[in-house]
């Protein structure tokens, strides 16, 4: 397990990776300037060699011009020149006897280079010369010494500033992984609040805790719906069960006398309750329906068309009007579940508007979407009841006349929402309400 605010076994392992990698690069890069270094500074001292050679035989040519040849030349100047360059000099004619010699010059090593010695293009002997490691010559090994020192020290600083970028590079990838993990271990430990928030980190991890944080969000909104149902569920059912045990307790005391009266007011009360069991399981479906749902490409106009149809009866009976203006557009959409959000749109209109009133009907294309609207001639909803009208249980003044549980709205919202779409609904009092569900085209 990472350690909280640190770099943990993770960001050790991506650090030495970082140093390995950095190191492995850094050798290459020492050996190939030190083995380029050290064939420079070699061709250089062979070329210095050869220089020096070169100038040896002409300060011999020069002393062989003399009247007399090589038994008169005065050699000292060479042998002294190669002497003081830290080198062992020997001259010999043209036959190959020994002119004049450096006394260590005997020693068989390091071989020596040879020039021939020319005066006026007539070669008259030659000059051999063996470098011995010291005085000007040695220079090379000093130089090639002092070159890989360099290396050998840029290599380091290198090292050095490849260990702190691996770990800073390491503790910047690890530091919001961190935080995630300690985030993720609050929230499995209860704290519901827990989130991460905003990190400073490459794209991909900022995106992840983006992600887990509305993954954080939505769970505690769910957890907030079903602490309200609960809530709700027994808000509605105190009333009914209240009424039923005091009911029962004065029949059972003998308050009062079993009657009819008294005994369809408990059986209203039972009725009740069986109404809200069941708009509970209908609510508890439509909650569910994301993950049941069966889509097919359906015309919304012919879903509505029989929906209306079922509910025609009803509307004749209660003396209002029903108008279908059905425009068909295709939608992906499960048609049992689309069909119960129309009906509830319908019966929700059907109850609040009165005998005589006006009920419309209609869809069609609304550019990318299509749209579903039922509009009513009924009182309208006071504005500051509006907002609420979606959610479960809720009952508006106006409601308080008309039977119902109050979550037909709650269900077409649920529906709505598993089909990709969503609902909204405007009204103004005294005109009527119109509720308008959007849905994706199947053909968009």
């Amino acid at each position: 397990m990472a350690r909280v605010g640190g770099s943990g076994p993770i960001g050790l392992r991506l650090a030495l990776a970082f140093i390995v990698v950095a190191l492995l690069a850094v050798a290459l890069l020492a050996g190939l300037t030190a083995a380029f270094a050290a064939n420079d500074v070699s061709n250089l001292a062979t070329q210095q060699r050869q220089e020096l050679t070169q100038a040896m035989s002409a300060v011999a040519g020069a002393a062989w011009e003399t009247p007399g040849g090589w038994s008169t030349a005065d050699l000292e100047r060479v042998i002294d020149a190669g002497t003081d360059l830290g080198a062992d000099v020997q001259v010999t004619d043209d036959a190959g006897r020994i002119v004049a010699a450096s006394p260590g010059f005997s020693r068989p090593t390091p071989p020596a280079q040879m020039r021939a010695v020319m005066v006026e293009g007539r070669r008259v002997g030659s000059v051999a010369v063996r470098f011995t490691g010291v005085g000007l010559p040695a220079a090379d090994s000093v130089l090639r010494a002092a070159l890989l020192r360099a290396i050998a020290s840029a290599a380091g600083l290198a090292a050095l500033l490849a260990l702190l970028a691996g770990l800073l590079a390491a503790r910047r990838i690890t530091r919001p992984v961190s935080r995630l993990i300690e985030v993720t271990q609050a929230m499995g430990h209860g704290d519901r609040a827990a989130r991460v928030g905003e990190i400073h980190a490459p794209d991909e991890l900022r995106d992840l805790a983006a992600t887990f944080d509305r993954m954080a969000d939505n769970l505690a909104r769910q957890d907030q719906l079903r602490r309200d149902v609960v809530a709700d569920v027994a808000h509605e059912l105190r009333t009914p069960v209240a009424v039923l045990q005091a009911g029962h307790e004065a029949l059972l005391d003998g308050v009062v006398e079993p009657s009819t009266a008294q005994l369809s007011s408990l059986r209203d009360e039972v009725l009740r309750l069986a109404r809200l069991v069941d708009d509970l399981h209908t609510l508890a479906a439509a909650e569910a329906a994301a993950l049941q749902l069966t889509m097919h490409p359906s015309d919304l106009a012919g879903i509505a068309d029989a929906a209306a149809e079922s509910l025609a009866g009803r509307f004749e009976a209660a003396g209002i009007t029903l108008e279908r203006r059905l425009a068909p557009v295709s939608v992906l959409a499960d048609a049992q579940r689309m069909h119960q959000v129309v009906t509830n749109l319908l019966s929700n209109a059907l109850k609040f508007t009165p005998a005589g009133g006006h009920v419309t009907l209609e869809t069609g294309p609304a550019g990318e979407m299509a749209r579903l609207r039922v509009a009513d001639t009924g009182p309208g909803i006071p504005d500051d009841e509006l907002p609420r009208i979606f959610d479960r249980f809720w009952r508006g003044r106006q409601a308080a006349a008309v039977a119902g549980s109050g979550i037909g709205l709650a269900v077409v919202a649920e529906l709505v929402r598993a089909h990709g779409g969503s609902v909204t609904a405007s009204s103004v009092q005294g005109r009527g309400t119109q509720l308008v569900v959007t849905l994706p085209r199947a053909d968009r």
